[in-house]
């Protein structure tokens, strides 16, 4: 009997698209070569918010090679209403349209383009702009903006934000709780700084056709994005993103400098590039502010009996961006009595963005230090407490989960972190000079999918190419592609071509949410499906009908490139030889996975999640306050794992970035002047390797054939979910001191008073 052998889903495969990243085969946006390219070079504004009086120029044209200068004053033409602005994830409010008119809404707001023949001397000539305004008072204290906050009613539902659904008396319930916590927690703004800035580089075709190779997360959305905004019409338009050098959300929408480098190219009729500078990087997308309120009530056993959630967020003054902030407490635990409250708040600055785990990441992780602090003043240790009022349905909507594995999390993260050993009383853990102390935290965040489309191609060589417009934003879609076609088709991965990020193939979304390998692989494994259907009906063309009597492709096995019957795996047939009989040069179908009238009913019955459990060790100077992490074990329940080995450094990612919220990352605000501060990486932080020790993952068995066609949860935003609130929370226990400020850096710790 012949053994059937392949690489496919569950495989820990290296990504496919490794060799092409370290080789620079990858292009990426600033990348492409272009005939007739010319550079624009962004002038930003000094003020943060007014008029602009007037824009001399005279200088910056004098200098040799500038092309032009675009403003308001001379911009081509483009769509005066809101609606033809709106992107694909558009938010309520008024779309940012650059150059539009004279006025000014924030700092760094682009009000010029400097176009030249070298990126030299655009950037020489746009520091020689000269532009005088007429200022307006401006706000970006967030504590100032509080007295601003307001959730209008006719905003419910929208993108990110879910309202809070309340049960019980909770106030009353709060009243009479023999053991309670109150207390306020507040996350510092966070700014987008992938490894890739934002750049565009527009192709000019004439006759009013473009192809735009951009930093951005999707590329159908941009698409229809640039055609309505500036009467292109979408057939004159193309978007290419093949590679993208980290999203975490900051290209979920256009960002301005593709609008300048569009500008550009139909203005003067000519290729345009524009990339932001790492300083403009600070103009645009950031994780909002919050303050977050939590008031919880416990009998003495430690059981909730009472919450209550009062969060606001920042955002513009021309756009309003909301998260979900309060529910997943509602939703995480068993508690009779919950409530919550949420709110936004506007200050002068560009609108606060999606950023990796958006609500959750900032909700979920300061619930969780104040879920510490119950615990703490209950007496309970605090994962006996999680499971003492651990929920096995979500506890805010009343539904089922399709899985929920959290409780095995728990034990397993628990066992290998060695939590047992954890001495229960803060500061009673010491080595030599340092504290050191455990802490530990659950993560929840959705899984989601979304109608998405793939074409698959089979040569008559067998070589196989699957493509979708969908993006890889760092998370290896390339090689989940891949992998599932691999899994379904029984070929070797060397003999199979992913292609994705260009907005001609067929449709998908824009990539985030974690949806990417959930959505993307139900398409490719959808179209692979159909090649082996016509597969089966092709082999009916081999001398003496081998296949005869199989029952579909349920009846085959597919294999080191054959088809074999499952009945007898004696018989088989490679798959170049079937179309050879068959005379086929190539088999290409396209299929769409999206959920269908079933599906949508399961899921308004069933909540779709994935769950973690983080349990962190640091080591606190106990002279300097120098705070150490040291030891991260996080155990994630996400349904199927296409690939341990991609899906392993997608949690690692998310960790690392989970202690940049808890350690470093923080935009300081001059309220002054209006603007960001520490706008470069001399002066904002973020975790180098000195500060990255060793990060263990966990991956729970977790069977799922309801959550989507592959049981695939999604790995990208769970794994920075909880792991500040886990290293803030073994702060507290190696310290005695309860910083609810993050990032918690040196000067608050020694300002903390110890408990």
């Amino acid at each position: 009997m012949n053994t059937a052998t392949k690489i496919g889903i569950g495989s820990a495969l290296s990504r496919v698209d490794g060799a092409d990243k370290v080789t620079g085969r990858a292009k990426y946006a600033a990348e492409y070569k272009v005939d007739d390219l010319l550079y624009g070079v962004a002038v930003c504004a000094k003020i943060a918010k007014g008029k602009i009086l007037s824009i001399d120029e005279a200088d910056a044209r004098a200098v040799p090679g500038v092309v032009d200068v675009i403003s308001h004053l001379n911009r081509p033409k483009q769509a005066w209403l809101d609606r033809n602005w709106k992107d694909e994830l558009s938010i309520p409010g008024e779309p940012f349209k650059a150059f539009h008119d004279e006025t000014v809404m924030f700092a760094g707001q682009p009000v010029a383009l400097v176009v030249a023949d070298t990126f030299e001397a655009a950037r020489f000539a746009a520091s020689l702009i000269d532009i005088r305004y007429e200022e307006e008072p401006h706000n970006i204290d967030f504590a100032a903006s509080l007295d601003e906050k307001f959730m209008p009613s006719h905003l419910k539902r929208r993108n990110n934000y879910h309202p809070p659904k309340n049960r019980g008396h909770a106030q009353q319930a709060y009243d009479d709780a023999p053991v309670k916590v109150a207390a306020d927690y507040h996350l510092a703004p966070e700014h987008h700084n992938p490894m890739e800035m934002h750049a565009s580089t527009v192709e000019w075709h004439g006759d009013g056709k473009i192809t735009v190779y951009d930093k951005v997360q999707g590329s159908q959305g941009p698409q229809a994005y640039l055609a309505s905004a500036f009467g292109l019409g979408k057939k004159n338009v193309r978007v290419v993103n093949a590679f993208v050098g980290g999203g975490f959300g900051s290209g979920l929408r256009p960002q301005w400098q593709v609008q300048l480098a569009v500008m550009g190219a139909i203005h003067l009729e000519q290729s345009v590039r524009v990339v932001m500078t790492r300083q403009q990087m600070f103009t645009h997308a950031h994780r909002p502010e919050c303050t977050y309120s939590v008031r919880l009530g416990a009998e003495p056993d430690g059981k909730l009996s009472a919450m209550m959630h009062d969060a606001t967020t920042s955002t513009s003054r021309f756009e309003n961006n909301m998260e979900d902030i309060v529910i997943w407490g509602m939703m995480a635990y068993d508690c009779p009595n919950a409530s919550g409250e949420y709110a936004i708040a506007p200050r002068d600055t560009y609108t606060s963005a999606d950023m990796r785990a958006p609500g959750a990441a900032t909700g979920m992780t300061l619930f969780e230090i104040a879920m510490d602090e119950m615990a703490y003043a209950a007496g309970v240790d605090p994962l006996d407490f999680r499971l003492r009022n651990y929920s096995e349905v979500d506890a805010m909507n009343g539904t089922p989960y399709t899985s929920k594995a959290l409780r095995e999390a728990y034990q397993e993260g628990a066992a290998r972190f060695g939590w047992d050993k954890r001495s229960a009383a803060p500061r009673s853990m010491k080595e030599g000079r340092e504290l050191v102390g455990y802490g530990m935290a659950t993560g929840m965040w959705d899984a989601m999918f979304s109608k998405t489309a793939a074409r698959a191609t089979l040569s008559a060589d067998g070589k196989l190419e699957v493509a979708s417009a969908s993006s890889d934003i760092g998370t290896g879609t390339y090689t989940v592609m891949v992998q599932v076609a691999a899994d379904t088709l029984g070929l070797s991965p060397d003999r199979i071509t992913a292609t994705l990020g260009d907005s001609d193939l067929p449709e998908a979304p824009v990539e985030g949410g974690s949806w990417g390998a959930a959505s993307t692989g139900a398409a490719v494994q959808l179209a692979c499906q159909s090649v082996a259907k016509k597969l089966l009906s092709a082999a009916g063309k081999l001398d003496g009908d081998p296949f005869h009597g199989v029952n579909g492709i349920e009846g085959l096995e597919f294999a080191d490139g054959a088809m074999i019957r499952r009945d007898n795996p004696d018989v088989r047939a490679s798959l170049t030889d079937v179309m050879a009989a068959a005379g086929l040069d190539k088999i290409e179908v396209e299929e769409t996975a999206g959920p269908g009238i079933g599906d949508m009913i399961s899921m308004a019955r069933k909540s779709r999640n994935t769950h973690s459990a983080v349990f962190c060790e640091v080591r606190v100077d106990e002279e300097l306050n120098q705070v150490r992490v040291t030891r991260v074990v996080n155990a994630v329940a996400a349904g199927r794992i296409i690939n341990p080995k991609t899906a392993r450094s997608q949690i690692l990612g998310g960790v690392v970035m989970g202690i940049g919220m808890a350690l470093h990352e923080e935009t300081f605000a001059d309220t002054t002047l209006g603007r960001w501060m520490n706008h470069n990486f001399a002066e904002y932080h973020v975790p180098a390797h000195a500060d990255i020790h060793d990060i263990d993952v966990i991956f729970v068995d977790e069977p799922d054939p309801e959550v989507t066609p592959l049981g695939v949860k999604g790995l990208g935003e769970i794994g920075i979910v909880g792991t500040a609130a886990a290293v803030a929370n073994a702060i507290y226990h190696a310290t005695g001191k309860r910083v609810r400020s993050l990032p918690i850096t040196i000067d608050k710790l020694l300002d903390a008073p110890a408990d």
